[in-house]
């Protein structure tokens, strides 16, 4: 049962909200005033619609990276500033920062505080009292990993663009990449370095750490042996490396001869353009290649990797890694004729599939009525317009070029996207549902044909 939280923001009467709610509420608390900054003359450079400042700013709180004008053209330092400020609360999580200001400030961080803080990082199974020294260190990880990125970035881009902008070119992307966002100060994203070692090992680290999830991280750094791991970090680093290196090899079979793509550069370049294109779906947003440009059937496997997308109280969205990779072990179970879906010795639990299965079918229904309404309000091909949505609903802002030409509406369709992406889905269902009460009814159970 979820518990309700009482606001009393006027005497004499109560508001009465769930903790998936308030974490709704908070978002678009963020995305309000992120957008009214975003307006202000001394974040842009050319004055932007209210449309367009809300689109970036729900992008950035919630770490998608779609844009609809070019950032680092667009906004002044002050604007970057706050789409660096949204990237870093949306990655970590708005809940984590408040917790964090009340220890800071020395306050009692309450029951219905950790409650909103296990809801905002998904941490369905981390005890209460385990919670306040996961926030703490999940923010000290956070900003050494950003910070040993950032120096790394400065060794490389400060030689070429000199000291002001190498400096503020790796802090942006340092903070972008960590949190999954995608965002770049340049308007082909990484392309210009689609074959550099550096750029390419430090920014896919990046994300590639942000999205294995919080209790991933620390239950690595406690145990120090894979055989101690619990059995959702066991699932997530066997899946991030699967998908990983099959989406690899895949991408280089199928764009090995793509002259648009990788068919024209050296075979180490063609290798490291494959593995960042590969990996950077998983909700990360960056990209290398020129999507548009990408054969089909790599584009099918993109969209694919949207929509798995990166951990659990990770920086990134989709749904969720270990989601699919249960749905997947609950198949093969049922097909061997097994009555207990099992991993590593270890027996998942009925609750944790049937979670799943709603997960991905609410993934599904929702992507399929945004795919509908942009079919309807966008001329663009059908491809292009089911990747865009993906991508909006993964959170992970890879382009094939619809972004930039959207409607009016369709821009609001895919804002809505990103935050339902972001939130997610089985938090949105939670936000409209009623107070599921437990009932003492039990009925007779009877089969119905399927399949």
């Amino acid at each position: 049962m979820r518990k309700i939280i009482s606001l009393h923001p006027l005497r004499g009467s109560i508001i009465h909200l769930s903790p998936p709610q308030i974490l709704a509420l908070g978002f678009l608390v963020f995305i309000i005033i992120g957008t009214v900054l975003l307006k202000t003359p001394i974040a842009t450079e050319v004055p932007i619609s209210w449309l367009d400042a809300l689109f970036t700013a729900t992008s950035a709180i919630t770490v998608t990276g779609l844009v609809v004008v070019d950032t680092g053209n667009a906004f002044t330092i002050f604007g970057e500033l706050v789409i660096m400020t949204l990237m870093q609360i949306g990655g970590l999580g708005l809940m984590t920062f408040s917790v964090l200001i009340l220890m800071m400030l020395r306050k009692k961080v309450g029951l219905h505080q950790r409650k909103l803080t296990q809801e905002s990082l998904s941490l369905n199974e981390t005890s209460l009292g385990g919670l306040l020294r996961l926030v703490k260190l999940l923010f000290i990880f956070s900003i050494s990993i950003e910070a040993i990125a950032f120096l790394l970035l400065t060794i490389r881009w400060v030689p070429e663009f000199g000291w002001e902008q190498g400096l503020h070119q790796s802090l942006f992307h340092s903070i972008s990449a960590f949190n999954n966002a995608g965002f770049s100060l340049w308007s082909d994203s990484l392309s210009s370095f689609v074959g550099d070692p550096i750029i390419n090992v430090v920014i896919t680290g990046l994300f590639i750490t942000g999205g294995l999830g919080f209790t991933v991280l620390v239950d690595i750094w406690d145990k120090k042996g894979f055989q101690k791991l619990s059995l959702h970090s066991k699932l997530m680093i066997v899946g991030t490396l699967s998908i990983n290196i099959v989406a690899l090899f895949t991408l280089f079979v199928l764009e090995y001869s793509n002259p648009a793509t990788i068919g024209n550069l050296p075979l180490m370049d063609k290798l490291w353009g494959s593995y960042f294109q590969a990996v950077t779906p998983r909700t990360a947003g960056f990209n290398s290649l020129d999507i548009a440009e990408m054969t089909v059937p790599s584009i099918l496997v993109l969209m694919m990797l949207m929509f798995i997308g990166a951990g659990s109280g990770s920086t990134g969205s989709g749904i969720k890694v270990t989601t699919f990779i249960v749905m997947i072990l609950a198949t093969l179970s049922y097909l061997r004729g097994k009555n207990e879906t099992t991993a590593f010795d270890r027996t998942i639990k009925p609750h944790v599939i049937l979670r799943a299965l709603s997960i991905m079918i609410i993934s599904i229904l929702v992507i399929f009525v945004a795919v509908f309404i942009l079919s309807i309000t966008e001329k663009a091909p059908f491809l292009v317009i089911v990747f865009e949505v993906i991508s909006a609903f993964g959170t992970v802002g890879l382009s094939m070029g619809l972004t930039g030409d959207l409607t009016s509406f369709g821009k609001c369709v895919i804002i809505i996207m990103m935050f339902i992406g972001r939130i997610g889905p089985l938090t949105l269902a939670f936000v409209f549902a009623r107070q599921r009460k437990k009932s003492s009814i039990r009925y007779p159970a009877e089969d119905v044909f399927t399949g």
